[in-house]
Parts: C-alpha cells; structure tokens; sequence
C-alpha cells in the first residue's frame, strides 16, 4: 500500500495538493493525494487553550483572589501584624502544583486526576503557613483567615480547574481545538493511533496523515481514512502543508537512526513530538530509568497478579462487598420482588464465565428477560465486536429495560465477589464459547484472565460495554493489569458511579 484513499470524516475535509510549494524549490510538489484539513480556522483558539500560561495565570488569579476574600472577610483584623505568612499561600501553592506535574499539557486530563493535587498542595500550603504563623507571633497568633483561605482556594481553584476542563473538552469534542497530527508510521499501531483519535476528538490531536516510506496493507475495518502523504524525508513541506503541529513516532520499517535525524528534525520545525516505545505492551508506570553511560536503560516491573499486593486487594474486594450488600440490600430486595411478579421465571439469572486462569463460574445477575426463545439461540458477534447488550430477538420485560439501562441487574455480582470467585474491579468476564473463539481471533485475549474477573472495570468505563470494540476491549484490560494498583482501583469505582448515570443499552 503506497497510498491510503481518503474516506469522508466529520472532523476534517479533502483538499488535493499538486502545486509548487511557496518558499520550496520548484521541483518540490506535493504528491497527489488528499489531504486532512480542520473544517475550522480555530488555531487562536487551541493556541490559547493549549498555551502553558494559562493555567498558572489562572490559578493565581484564584489564589489571588481567596486571598483577598480571607483578609477582607467580616471579623478578622483589617491588618496583617504577624499574619504575614499568609503572603506566602498562593506562590507555596503554585510551586507545588509545578512539582505535582499539573501545568504539564495532558492529552486527556480527567477531574480525578486533579482532584488530589489540588487538594494535597492547597492543604500542604495551608499547614506551612499556620506554622510559620506559630513561629513568627507564638501559638496565639494563629487565626481563622487560614481556614477562610484554605477554603477559599479549595472551591476556587477546584472551580476553575473543573471548568477550564469543561471548556477544552467541548472544543475538542467539536473540532476546534484539535491539533493537527502526523503519525509516522501506517502499520497496525499507527493504524489504530489514527482510529482511536478520530474517534476521540477529547485527546486533542486530530490526525491528519501518515508519514511512511512502504506502509502494511491493512483490511479495510483496520483502516482509519486517514492517507499517506509521503515519507518521513518529506516531513518539512508535508508539515508546512498541513498546519501540523504534533508528530506522533509509532512503528515504521524506518531505521532507527533515520528517526532520531526525524525527531531531531521535528525540533527545530518547532512540532511537539510522541513517541509510541518498543515494547510498549509491557511497560508500566513502575519502568525506572537507569543510564549505563550514554544508552538508557529501562528496567521492566512487572505486577504479579498472585502476590501479597493482590492479596490485600481481594480482602479489600469482600469487605467491599459485604458492605455493597448490606447498603443495597433494600433495593436488591425490592427488585427482586418485581423481577419475580414481572413475568414467569427464576429472580436470579445465572450465566456460566470465564474467571482467573480458565476458572469457569456462575455469574449473578437479576432476569431482565423471558423465558429462553429458541429462535435467539446461535447468536455471534461481529467482526471484533464483543457480545452483550440485546442479542438476537428483544425478551427483555419492562422492569429489565429499566434494570438494563441503569446496569442494577448487576448487583447480584456483589455476592461472586464474596464468594471470591470475582474481584471488584478487573476485566469483565465472558462466556467459554465465546472465549474460545476469541483466544484465536484476538491477539492478548487470554492475557485478561491472569486476574480475576470484575463488576466494573478500565474499559467499561471508558465507554467499552455491550456490542463495542472487542480488540479495544483487550487492550484497555491488559492495560489495567499492568498497571494496576489500588489508587487505580479506586478511581475506577469512582468513575463507575458516574458512569452508570448514562444509559447502559
């Protein structure tokens, strides 16, 4: 495949390039192939969103103002005295935010990721400062206005965080503030790098070609629509062409050192550079970086999921549980009450899965359908889509639709999780039929049952649940595994709840 033909995309549009190229030698054309342009001119826009000023600028703005808000606040002393310390809050808490990492761009910040620095930083600030208060005027000179400040900044920096968030995810979402991309690289991962952030606009990056001397054929479900403009030696005008501002390196069959000349190259257009690593499968946030003269070295940390760290998580999983089901106990009781009066049938509906090395089991659920029609039976997925969701004939009742679309058939799971045959948060288990015909056809399939299964997990509440991407799937749950610790679960649970606010079906 020398050239990949452009299909329609709801982002970008064709534009054919055959001219000589302004302030390029004559002989320097483009080739004749389409090329990706944002349908909208929003490159003030995403400068400004993307600027580094604009969060400190912002964040001190808010700290500023709490700042003000404390001193000026009904009751407390119009002057200072031995309160000076109080001057020292909004630079302690930038520089902590700095040290934190939280005014480094991110391709898709979440509200959680925010949530402990911002607090960790403004409390640690808050702390400093009521001891220096305490050394400088003795323990009486302690006020309130540090409480009111910390308060302050709390809401207000929270504040404005969560909504600058809110702005640049619906201009990503809507086109005007993605960053046009180069990959380079047209193989199977630059494939699905393309795919992934056409289908993601709240990255950022818009990609808008690829840059490959002899890319792969691909089947046609692989390919993204995105073209081929050229090689990496035609980087300066294709990125002279295409307003590109981002190069993402993946894998190519060029050498290596042809790459460091391109990353090097990269620089000095002034383009922001990705890299996609050797064996990326298997590195992980515990990777540490040693230099052995001038070659780094990565060492690998692996996660062992029978180790003492998954030990401690599963006695967290049935305490968890037991808790769940003592909370929920009530609503679990009324839906079954109504499951049973709905139609005929058992309350409980029991499915065998695939758990933790091949481990087969019975997996809860309430009946959300009727009886068993012997025209759904032989359903299979399509290609790379997961089952789930309604297969075949609609037997759901009206009190399943409901259980459905708000995921309560899934309380029951609290009680495998007790039974220790699932795990709170893991990879969502499958049926054996279908896990044998999806060990051949997916690559790393078998890989997700080194942990035990979960009620909720990485990929669903990324979206991944009912008939959705299956290779997708695969990898968002060998992502969890690799990296997995118990914050990651944590914060799982917590996107779950949110999660199950939006439909299910």
């Amino acid at each position: 495949m020398s050239r990949i033909e452009l299909s329609s995309s709801t982002s970008a549009e064709a534009v054919p390039l055959h001219a000589p190229l302004p302030g390029l030698p004559a002989t320097a054309t483009a080739p004749d192939v389409p090329l990706l342009r944002p349908r909208h001119d929003s490159t003030g826009l995403r400068r400004a969103l993307q600027s580094r000023f604009l969060r400190p600028a912002l964040d001190a703005a808010c700290l500023t103002g709490s700042l003000v808000l404390a001193l000026r606040w009904p009751g407390e002393p119009v002057w200072l005295g031995d309160g000076w310390p109080l001057l020292l809050f909004p630079p302690l808490v930038m520089l902590l935010l700095l040290l934190r990492g939280m005014y480094e761009r991110r391709l898709r910040p979440t509200i959680l990721d925010g949530v402990i620095p911002i607090a960790g930083s403004v409390s640690i600030a808050a702390m400093f400062v009521v001891i220096m208060q305490i050394y400088v005027g003795g323990a009486d000179s302690f006020s309130s206005m540090t409480a009111h400040l910390w308060a302050a900044s709390m809401l207000t920096v929270g504040g404005e965080r969560v909504a600058l968030l809110g702005v640049q995810r619906i201009a990503r979402t809507r086109g005007l503030a993605g960053a046009p991309t180069l990959i380079v690289g047209a193989g199977t991962v630059g494939m699905r790098l393309a795919r992934r952030l056409e289908q993601n606009p709240e990255y950022g990056l818009t990609p808008v070609g690829f840059l490959d001397a002899d890319p792969m054929e691909l089947g046609t479900h692989e390919s993204p629509g995105i073209p081929v403009l050229g090689s990496p030696d035609e980087l300066d005008w294709i990125a002279q062409l295409t307003g590109a501002e981002h190069v993402i390196i993946a894998f190519s069959s060029e050498p290596d050192e042809r790459l460091v000349d391109l990353v090097r190259r990269c620089e000095a257009l002034g383009l922001e550079v990705s890299l996609v690593p050797r064996l990326f499968e298997s590195l992980n946030h515990r990777a540490t970086y040693e230099p052995l003269g001038g070659t780094p070295l990565m060492g690998l940390r692996s996660v062992h999921p029978k180790g003492w760290q998954f030990t401690v998580k599963h006695a967290f999983d049935r305490i968890g549980a037991a808790l769940l089901i003592l909370a929920f106990a009530p609503l679990m009781a009324a839906i079954a009450i109504t499951v049973r009066l709905s139609s005929p049938g058992p309350v409980i509906f029991r499915q065998r899965r695939v758990g933790r090395d091949g481990t087969v089991f019975d997996l809860f659920k309430f009946r959300s359908m009727r009886l068993p029609d012997p025209a759904a039976e032989g359903f299979r997925p399509g290609v790379d889509s997961a089952p789930g969701g309604v297969e075949g004939t609609d037997r759901r009742t009206w009190i399943g639709r409901v259980l459905r679309r708000t995921s309560l058939d899934e309380l029951p799971q609290f009680f495998n999780v007790l039974l220790g045959e699932m795990s709170l948060v893991g990879p969502r288990p499958e049926r054996p039929e279908f896990v044998e015909l999806f060990e051949t056809d997916i690559r790393r399939y078998g890989d997700r049952h080194r942990v035990k299964s979960g009620v909720t997990g990485w990929a669903q509440v990324h979206g991944l649940r009912g008939q959705t991407s299956l290779s997708d799937r695969v990898e968002w749950d060998n992502y969890y595994i690799e990296h997995w610790t118990l914050g990651l679960d944590f914060k799982i649970l917590a996107l779950t709840m949110l999660e199950v606010l939006r439909p299910a079906e």
